[in-house]
């Protein structure tokens, strides 16, 4: 096994720019639906380049903790779809899916009650469920015997965990901006954080539910405060950033029902987040055996340097592993403009995919 610790300047490129806004033209969509074990069904969107390598590994992205996939990955705005970029780049079907409780996916029963009234929802050995139902369809219409998974945040732990469990579907392994329990210590989500139990630091709150409610105003004080800069304009396009709170109501028919308008996201990734923010590790790295990308953004709140060095040394049945730094990049860079992060992401993934 080999690794490599790659840091990509932040440099401007207006060829970027260009690429990303030729990208959706050169992109077909069509929406599918797959059916998991448990009988769930998962919404997925292929982007398929009109010029595609027949046979070659689709890639699957997989959003976070809050906001679905298409508001993640697929937004119908200039530099606002990291997937059709990623699709027209490298020549590959690229699936965008949602995970169970999330967009267009099946939400259970739990969702029509008060939240208080059933545990945490949507946690990580359900959500592998879905991958799989994904993975299978993903192999099936591109040919291959393997997929590249891409996960954000939660996605990225998501991603890893199924990596771990079935490392025979899965030949490239990418992960962006994700937890993996190399610390016990997280400002957010560790304990003594705000989701802990006062009377048990160390355990989630009692009080966390089933799922919680988000408008669109609470999406982007995080995102703000990484920006370095006071003009957020500078930083990320307020075009995509508007997109971006725009689909993620849309994800859910129910959202218009609440006031201010506001879409239901599943706790169980905060549950599972608060296990490997406490250093409690969910899975573990060493039976992966597929090449590994393993993305943090210096300006990141969710992820921590100990989750990407932890991660890299139980890697050890890996064929390769990279590292990539992206110096002054936030926990949105897939959204942020290209000069900002998001161009040298993309060509850090058009690096990686090519390794055999």
């Amino acid at each position: 096994m080999r690794i490599a610790f790659i840091v990509l300047a932040l440099v401007g490129s207006m060829m970027a720019t260009i690429q990303s806004a030729a990208a959706s033209e050169d992109v077909v969509r069509g929406d599918l639906h797959a059916t998991t074990e448990d009988g769930v069904r998962i919404f997925v969107r292929e982007l398929r380049p009109r010029s595609w390598l027949d046979g070659a590994e689709p890639i699957i992205l997989l959003h976070g903790a809050r906001v679905p996939g298409l508001a993640s990955f697929d937004l119908p705005v200039t530099g606002g779809s990291f997937a059709a970029d990623l699709a027209q780049r490298s020549g590959r079907l690229v699936y965008v899916m949602d995970a169970r409780g999330y967009g267009g996916s099946d939400r259970a029963a739990a969702f029509e009650q008060p939240p208080e009234a059933n545990p945490p929802q949507s946690r990580a050995y359900l959500v592998v469920r879905d991958i799989a139902a994904v993975v299978s369809i993903a192999k099936e219409r591109s040919g291959s015997r393997t997929v590249c998974l891409l996960g954000w945040a939660t996605g990225g732990m998501w991603v890893g965990y199924y990596a771990s469990l079935h490392p025979e579907d899965v030949g490239h392994l990418v992960t962006l901006n994700a937890l993996y329990g190399g610390s016990a210590q997280h400002s957010q989500f560790g304990p003594g954080s705000p989701v802990s139990d006062p009377a048990h630091p160390d355990r989630l709150s009692p009080t966390i539910g089933a799922y919680a409610r988000y408008d669109a105003a609470s999406l982007l004080p995080g995102w703000d405060k990484s920006i370095p800069v006071a003009d957020k304009d500078q930083w990320r396009d307020p075009v995509v950033a508007a997109a971006y709170q725009r689909a993620a109501l849309e994800s859910d028919p129910e959202s218009q029902k609440s006031e201010p308008p506001a879409f239901r996201a599943p706790m169980g990734a905060i549950e599972d987040s608060f296990y490997q923010a406490s250093g409690r590790r969910l899975f573990d790295a060493s039976t992966i055996t597929g090449h590994i990308l393993v993305v943090r953004s210096e300006r990141d709140f969710w992820s921590r340097p100990e989750d990407v060095q932890a991660f890299a040394h139980d890697a050890v049945h890996a064929r390769s592993i990279r590292i990539v730094a992206l110096p002054e990049a936030t926990h949105f860079v897939h959204l942020d403009r290209p000069e900002r992060g998001r161009g040298q992401l993309l060509d850090a993934l058009q690096g990686f995919l090519v390794e055999p």
